[in-house]
C-alpha cells in the first residue's frame, strides 16, 4: 500500500486523535483518514451521479 504524507492542523488532529485508540472509534490515525477519504469519496460520486458528471460504470 503506498504511504502519503500530509500537514494537518493542529486541532484537526487534536479532534481526530479524540476517536482514537482502545474502545474507540478508530484503532488508528491511518484507519480513520482512510474511513474519511472513502466516505468522502462516495459522496463526491453521489454528487456527481445527481449532476450527470459520472460516466455509466456498466458501459
Amino acid at each position: 500500500m503506498p504511504k502519503v504524507s500530509l500537514d494537518v492542523p493542529q486541532e484537526l488532529l487534536d479532534d481526530l486523535n479524540r476517536h482514537v485508540g482502545n474502545d474507540k472509534k478508530f484503532v488508528s490515525q491511518a484507519d480513520a483518514i482512510r474511513t474519511a477519504i472513502r466516505k468522502m469519496l462516495d459522496m463526491m460520486d453521489e454528487i456527481d451521479r445527481r449532476h450527470g458528471r459520472l460516466e455509466e460504470e456498466n458501459k
